[in-house]
């Protein structure tokens, strides 16, 4: 039997989980994160106004996926490749506040739970939210 996470299209998954997770008060962006960039690799700061939510839908569904999961995993999955001039790209790590930030936060909201020193994973709660929003965008594509 397969999750029902996994057999949603991942795009519009994570949009409407975004807009659930906007509905929990302990998920709000903190006054820095409107102009930060996400990692070193990046330019610029995201463009889109509600970023933060959407990078908590993520991780949380990301969490799901391969948790137990830590900072230093997540860091490296939202990592990307960095432009050096001339000289040849390299892979850089996503930056870490930002993910740190939201998995308290997860954890304020009870979606997330701590397992011992492996990282992080969903709580009941958590899964039962994932699954809730699976259904719905299941529902909706037909």
């Amino acid at each position: 039997m397969t999750s029902p996470v996994l057999e949603v299209p991942p795009g519009p998954f994570l949009e409407r989980l975004k807009e659930r997770l906007k509905q929990f008060p302990e998920l709000t962006p903190p006054p820095w994160s409107y102009f930060v960039k996400t990692g070193v690799h990046r330019e610029r700061r995201p463009e889109q106004p509600d970023w933060w939510h959407m990078r908590a839908a993520s991780i949380l569904r990301r969490l799901y996926l391969d948790g137990p999961v830590g900072v230093s995993r997540l860091r490296t999955y939202y990592g990307g490749r960095q432009n050096r001039g001339q000289a040849p790209e390299h892979f850089r790590k996503g930056g870490g506040k930002i993910i740190r930030t939201i998995l308290q936060q997860l954890e304020k909201a009870e979606l997330v739970e701590k397992v011992g020193n492996k990282g992080r994973r969903p709580t009941k709660k958590g899964v039962e939210l994932l699954y809730e929003v699976a259904a719905e965008t299941r529902r909706r594509r037909k």
